[in-house]
Protein backbone atom coordinates (compact mmCIF):
# COMPACT_ATOMS: atom_id res chain seq x y z
CA UNK A 1 0.00 0.00 0.00
CA UNK A 2 2.43 2.40 1.21
CA UNK A 3 4.49 1.52 -2.44
CA UNK A 4 1.40 2.30 -4.48
CA UNK A 5 1.05 5.32 -2.74
CA UNK A 6 4.49 6.23 -2.60
CA UNK A 7 4.44 5.85 -6.52
CA UNK A 8 1.20 8.13 -6.88
CA UNK A 9 2.59 10.54 -5.43
CA UNK A 10 5.75 10.80 -7.65
CA UNK A 11 3.51 10.72 -10.21
CA UNK A 12 1.75 13.64 -9.35
CA UNK A 13 4.61 15.53 -8.26
CA UNK A 14 5.65 15.15 -12.15
CA UNK A 15 2.44 16.11 -13.72
CA UNK A 16 2.14 19.30 -11.16
CA UNK A 17 5.87 20.06 -11.96
CA UNK A 18 5.54 20.45 -15.43
CA UNK A 19 2.03 22.07 -15.34
CA UNK A 20 3.65 24.67 -12.93
CA UNK A 21 6.90 25.13 -15.09
CA UNK A 22 5.14 25.66 -18.55
CA UNK A 23 2.54 28.39 -17.46
CA UNK A 24 3.80 29.89 -14.11
CA UNK A 25 5.39 32.81 -15.81
CA UNK A 26 2.29 33.63 -18.11
CA UNK A 27 0.51 33.82 -14.97
CA UNK A 28 3.24 36.06 -13.32
CA UNK A 29 3.32 38.35 -16.52
CA UNK A 30 -0.47 38.69 -16.24
CA UNK A 31 -0.36 39.59 -12.96
CA UNK A 32 1.88 42.36 -13.41
CA UNK A 33 0.44 43.67 -17.14
CA UNK A 34 -2.81 43.61 -15.36
CA UNK A 35 -2.02 45.83 -12.50
CA UNK A 36 0.10 48.33 -15.33
CA UNK A 37 -2.91 48.49 -16.92
CA UNK A 38 -4.78 49.04 -13.92
CA UNK A 39 -2.96 51.70 -12.32
CA UNK A 40 -2.02 53.49 -15.16
CA UNK A 41 -4.68 53.04 -18.01
CA UNK A 42 -7.85 52.26 -16.53
CA UNK A 43 -9.53 55.80 -15.98
CA UNK A 44 -8.40 57.18 -19.44
CA UNK A 45 -10.39 53.55 -20.68
CA UNK A 46 -13.13 54.44 -19.14
CA UNK A 47 -12.82 58.36 -19.60
CA UNK A 48 -12.85 57.31 -23.27
CA UNK A 49 -16.22 54.82 -22.99
CA UNK A 50 -18.04 58.00 -21.02
CA UNK A 51 -16.56 60.27 -23.99
CA UNK A 52 -18.77 58.02 -26.25
CA UNK A 53 -22.13 59.69 -25.32
CA UNK A 54 -21.31 63.04 -27.40
CA UNK A 55 -19.42 61.05 -30.03
CA UNK A 56 -22.21 60.55 -32.47
CA UNK A 57 -20.33 57.12 -33.04
CA UNK A 58 -23.92 54.80 -33.93
CA UNK A 59 -23.22 51.54 -34.59
CA UNK A 60 -19.72 51.98 -34.69
CA UNK A 61 -19.89 52.70 -31.14
CA UNK A 62 -20.77 49.23 -30.80
CA UNK A 63 -17.36 47.94 -32.09
CA UNK A 64 -15.61 50.76 -29.93
CA UNK A 65 -17.47 49.76 -27.09
CA UNK A 66 -16.20 46.15 -27.27
CA UNK A 67 -12.84 46.78 -27.87
CA UNK A 68 -12.78 49.10 -24.28
CA UNK A 69 -14.33 46.34 -22.78
CA UNK A 70 -11.70 43.80 -23.83
CA UNK A 71 -9.02 46.60 -22.64
CA UNK A 72 -10.66 47.40 -19.59
CA UNK A 73 -8.59 45.35 -16.77
CA UNK A 74 -12.00 44.76 -14.52
CA UNK A 75 -13.77 41.77 -13.68
CA UNK A 76 -17.26 41.56 -13.57
CA UNK A 77 -17.51 42.77 -9.55
CA UNK A 78 -15.78 46.08 -11.23
CA UNK A 79 -17.48 46.08 -14.36
CA UNK A 80 -21.07 46.52 -13.47
CA UNK A 81 -20.64 49.35 -11.07
CA UNK A 82 -18.57 51.28 -13.78
CA UNK A 83 -21.17 50.57 -16.33
CA UNK A 84 -23.86 51.72 -14.07
CA UNK A 85 -21.40 55.05 -13.97
CA UNK A 86 -21.38 54.80 -17.36
CA UNK A 87 -25.34 54.68 -17.69
CA UNK A 88 -26.03 57.71 -15.61
CA UNK A 89 -23.54 59.55 -17.70
CA UNK A 90 -26.02 58.83 -20.76
CA UNK A 91 -24.03 56.06 -22.82
CA UNK A 92 -26.79 54.42 -24.68
CA UNK A 93 -27.59 50.78 -23.81
CA UNK A 94 -26.25 49.25 -26.79
CA UNK A 95 -22.86 50.17 -25.96
CA UNK A 96 -23.23 49.37 -22.77
CA UNK A 97 -24.17 45.59 -23.62
CA UNK A 98 -21.11 45.56 -25.85
CA UNK A 99 -18.56 47.07 -23.31
CA UNK A 100 -19.98 44.88 -20.79
CA UNK A 101 -20.34 41.20 -22.43
CA UNK A 102 -16.95 41.77 -23.93
CA UNK A 103 -15.60 43.10 -20.42
CA UNK A 104 -16.84 40.08 -18.88
CA UNK A 105 -15.11 37.50 -21.07
CA UNK A 106 -12.15 38.94 -21.01
CA UNK A 107 -9.40 41.49 -19.99
CA UNK A 108 -5.56 42.04 -20.27
CA UNK A 109 -4.23 39.94 -17.40
CA UNK A 110 -6.26 37.34 -18.97
CA UNK A 111 -5.24 37.49 -22.14
CA UNK A 112 -1.72 36.81 -20.99
CA UNK A 113 -2.75 33.96 -19.06
CA UNK A 114 -4.58 32.33 -22.33
CA UNK A 115 -0.99 32.86 -24.22
CA UNK A 116 0.10 29.77 -22.34
CA UNK A 117 -2.90 27.62 -24.32
CA UNK A 118 -0.30 28.74 -27.76
CA UNK A 119 -1.07 31.03 -30.48
CA UNK A 120 -4.11 29.32 -31.86
CA UNK A 121 -6.26 29.45 -29.05
CA UNK A 122 -5.07 32.87 -27.79
CA UNK A 123 -6.62 34.73 -31.38
CA UNK A 124 -9.87 32.43 -30.89
CA UNK A 125 -10.15 33.37 -27.09
CA UNK A 126 -9.65 37.16 -28.28
CA UNK A 127 -11.66 37.25 -31.21
CA UNK A 128 -14.65 35.50 -30.20
CA UNK A 129 -15.22 37.41 -26.93
CA UNK A 130 -15.18 40.63 -29.24
CA UNK A 131 -17.18 39.53 -31.45
CA UNK A 132 -19.71 38.58 -28.65
CA UNK A 133 -19.39 41.81 -27.26
CA UNK A 134 -20.56 43.07 -30.65
CA UNK A 135 -23.25 40.89 -30.82
CA UNK A 136 -25.00 41.78 -27.59
CA UNK A 137 -24.51 45.34 -28.50
CA UNK A 138 -26.55 44.74 -32.14
CA UNK A 139 -28.97 42.50 -30.42
CA UNK A 140 -29.41 45.63 -27.66
CA UNK A 141 -29.67 48.02 -30.70
CA UNK A 142 -32.37 46.17 -32.96
CA UNK A 143 -34.00 44.29 -30.73
CA UNK A 144 -34.28 46.64 -27.46
CA UNK A 145 -33.85 50.16 -28.96
CA UNK A 146 -36.63 51.37 -27.66
CA UNK A 147 -36.55 49.83 -24.29
CA UNK A 148 -34.99 50.23 -21.08
CA UNK A 149 -33.10 46.70 -20.41
CA UNK A 150 -30.85 47.65 -17.86
CA UNK A 151 -31.67 48.64 -14.32
CA UNK A 152 -28.34 50.10 -12.24
CA UNK A 153 -30.34 51.66 -9.45
CA UNK A 154 -29.00 49.36 -6.75
CA UNK A 155 -24.96 50.25 -7.58
CA UNK A 156 -23.16 53.54 -6.81
CA UNK A 157 -20.60 54.68 -8.25
CA UNK A 158 -17.33 52.32 -8.09
CA UNK A 159 -14.84 53.54 -5.62
CA UNK A 160 -11.33 53.17 -7.11
CA UNK A 161 -8.57 51.49 -4.57
CA UNK A 162 -6.05 52.59 -6.58
CA UNK A 163 -5.15 56.15 -4.98
CA UNK A 164 -1.79 56.35 -2.95
CA UNK A 165 -0.06 59.40 -4.61
CA UNK A 166 2.97 57.19 -4.98
CA UNK A 167 2.06 55.37 -8.43
CA UNK A 168 4.77 53.00 -7.56
CA UNK A 169 3.49 51.75 -4.02
CA UNK A 170 -0.14 52.12 -5.64
CA UNK A 171 0.90 49.93 -8.45
CA UNK A 172 2.70 47.08 -6.27
CA UNK A 173 -0.52 46.99 -4.28
CA UNK A 174 -2.65 46.41 -6.86
CA UNK A 175 -0.05 43.60 -8.01
CA UNK A 176 -0.70 42.55 -3.95
CA UNK A 177 -4.74 42.48 -4.56
CA UNK A 178 -4.09 40.50 -7.66
CA UNK A 179 -1.80 37.74 -5.80
CA UNK A 180 -4.68 37.36 -3.56
CA UNK A 181 -7.67 37.18 -6.12
CA UNK A 182 -5.92 34.32 -8.30
CA UNK A 183 -2.70 32.88 -6.21
CA UNK A 184 -5.21 30.37 -4.77
CA UNK A 185 -7.19 29.32 -7.74
CA UNK A 186 -3.78 29.36 -9.91
CA UNK A 187 -2.66 26.35 -7.71
CA UNK A 188 -6.14 24.25 -7.40
CA UNK A 189 -6.25 24.41 -11.49
CA UNK A 190 -2.22 23.26 -11.29
CA UNK A 191 -3.44 20.96 -8.71
CA UNK A 192 -7.06 19.29 -10.85
CA UNK A 193 -4.97 19.41 -14.07
CA UNK A 194 -2.22 17.27 -12.73
CA UNK A 195 -5.09 14.51 -11.29
CA UNK A 196 -6.89 15.04 -14.90
CA UNK A 197 -3.89 14.28 -16.73
CA UNK A 198 -2.57 11.38 -14.34
CA UNK A 199 -6.45 9.77 -13.87
CA UNK A 200 -8.50 10.47 -16.94
CA UNK A 201 -7.60 8.68 -20.04
CA UNK A 202 -6.96 10.87 -23.06
CA UNK A 203 -9.73 8.87 -25.22
CA UNK A 204 -12.35 10.15 -22.38
CA UNK A 205 -11.52 13.64 -23.03
CA UNK A 206 -11.43 13.14 -26.95
CA UNK A 207 -14.62 11.75 -26.70
CA UNK A 208 -16.16 14.35 -24.66
CA UNK A 209 -14.23 17.25 -26.05
CA UNK A 210 -12.87 16.58 -29.47
CA UNK A 211 -13.58 15.96 -32.91
CA UNK A 212 -15.14 18.37 -35.08
CA UNK A 213 -18.57 17.63 -34.08
CA UNK A 214 -21.23 19.53 -32.43
CA UNK A 215 -21.51 17.26 -29.43
CA UNK A 216 -18.11 17.63 -27.84
CA UNK A 217 -18.96 22.04 -28.24
CA UNK A 218 -22.19 21.63 -26.65
CA UNK A 219 -20.58 19.19 -23.81
CA UNK A 220 -17.75 22.17 -22.71
CA UNK A 221 -20.36 24.80 -23.16
CA UNK A 222 -22.14 23.13 -20.44
CA UNK A 223 -19.69 22.25 -18.00
CA UNK A 224 -18.02 25.81 -18.63
CA UNK A 225 -21.17 26.86 -16.49
CA UNK A 226 -20.60 24.88 -13.10
CA UNK A 227 -16.40 24.24 -13.69
CA UNK A 228 -15.47 27.95 -14.40
CA UNK A 229 -14.39 29.72 -11.15
CA UNK A 230 -11.39 31.89 -11.93
CA UNK A 231 -9.63 32.59 -14.81
CA UNK A 232 -6.10 31.61 -14.23
CA UNK A 233 -7.59 28.87 -12.59
CA UNK A 234 -8.67 27.03 -15.47
CA UNK A 235 -6.31 27.86 -17.80
CA UNK A 236 -3.90 24.84 -16.82
CA UNK A 237 -7.08 22.78 -16.88
CA UNK A 238 -7.61 23.79 -20.38
CA UNK A 239 -4.41 23.46 -21.02
CA UNK A 240 -4.64 19.66 -19.68
CA UNK A 241 -7.78 19.02 -21.88
CA UNK A 242 -6.44 20.40 -24.80
CA UNK A 243 -3.29 18.12 -24.41
CA UNK A 244 -5.43 15.38 -24.31
CA UNK A 245 -7.69 15.70 -27.40
CA UNK A 246 -9.79 18.41 -26.69
CA UNK A 247 -10.68 20.59 -30.03
CA UNK A 248 -10.27 24.23 -30.11
CA UNK A 249 -13.81 25.23 -30.60
CA UNK A 250 -14.75 23.06 -27.66
CA UNK A 251 -12.13 25.15 -25.85
CA UNK A 252 -13.73 28.63 -26.84
CA UNK A 253 -17.00 27.32 -26.03
CA UNK A 254 -15.89 26.78 -22.34
CA UNK A 255 -14.00 29.80 -22.73
CA UNK A 256 -17.40 31.76 -23.21
CA UNK A 257 -19.88 30.31 -20.69
CA UNK A 258 -17.26 30.09 -17.91
CA UNK A 259 -16.51 33.87 -17.36
CA UNK A 260 -19.65 34.42 -18.70
CA UNK A 261 -21.92 32.00 -16.33
CA UNK A 262 -19.78 32.05 -13.39
CA UNK A 263 -21.77 31.69 -10.21
CA UNK A 264 -20.22 34.02 -7.76
CA UNK A 265 -21.79 36.68 -10.61
CA UNK A 266 -24.96 35.60 -11.54
CA UNK A 267 -26.01 37.78 -8.48
CA UNK A 268 -25.47 40.85 -9.47
CA UNK A 269 -26.52 40.18 -12.94
CA UNK A 270 -29.93 39.10 -11.93
CA UNK A 271 -30.49 42.57 -9.91
CA UNK A 272 -28.88 44.81 -13.11
CA UNK A 273 -30.96 42.52 -16.07
CA UNK A 274 -34.44 41.46 -14.05
CA UNK A 275 -35.52 37.68 -14.33
CA UNK A 276 -36.95 37.84 -18.18
CA UNK A 277 -33.59 39.90 -19.12
CA UNK A 278 -31.49 37.56 -16.95
CA UNK A 279 -32.94 34.42 -18.87
CA UNK A 280 -32.37 36.16 -22.40
CA UNK A 281 -28.42 36.67 -20.91
CA UNK A 282 -28.22 33.31 -20.68
CA UNK A 283 -29.52 31.99 -23.58
CA UNK A 284 -27.79 34.46 -25.83
CA UNK A 285 -24.60 32.84 -23.93
CA UNK A 286 -25.20 29.19 -25.01
CA UNK A 287 -26.30 29.60 -28.13
CA UNK A 288 -22.92 32.47 -28.86
CA UNK A 289 -20.82 29.83 -27.24
CA UNK A 290 -21.98 27.25 -29.58
CA UNK A 291 -22.02 28.51 -32.48
CA UNK A 292 -18.78 29.82 -32.32
CA UNK A 293 -17.42 26.46 -31.31
CA UNK A 294 -18.92 25.09 -33.93
CA UNK A 295 -17.55 27.42 -36.62
CA UNK A 296 -14.18 27.62 -35.24
CA UNK A 297 -14.35 23.26 -35.54
CA UNK A 298 -15.32 24.30 -38.91
CA UNK A 299 -12.68 26.49 -40.05
CA UNK A 300 -9.80 25.20 -37.79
Amino acid sequence: MFEILEREWIYFRYYFTLQLSQIFWYWVAGMVIGSVVSVFFKDKIHGLMRGMKDSGAGIFGIISASVLGVASPLCMYGTIPIAASFSKSGVKDEWLASFMMSSILLNPQLIIYSAALGPKVLCVRIVSCFLCGIAAGLIMRFAFRKKSFFSFKSFDEPKNRDVDPNLFIRFLKNLYRNLKATGLYFLLGIVLSALFQRYVPREAVTFAFGGNEAWGVLMASTVGVPLYVCGGGTIPIIRSWLANGMSIGSAAAFMITGPATKITNLGALKVVLGGKHFALYWVFVILFSFVTGVVVNLVM
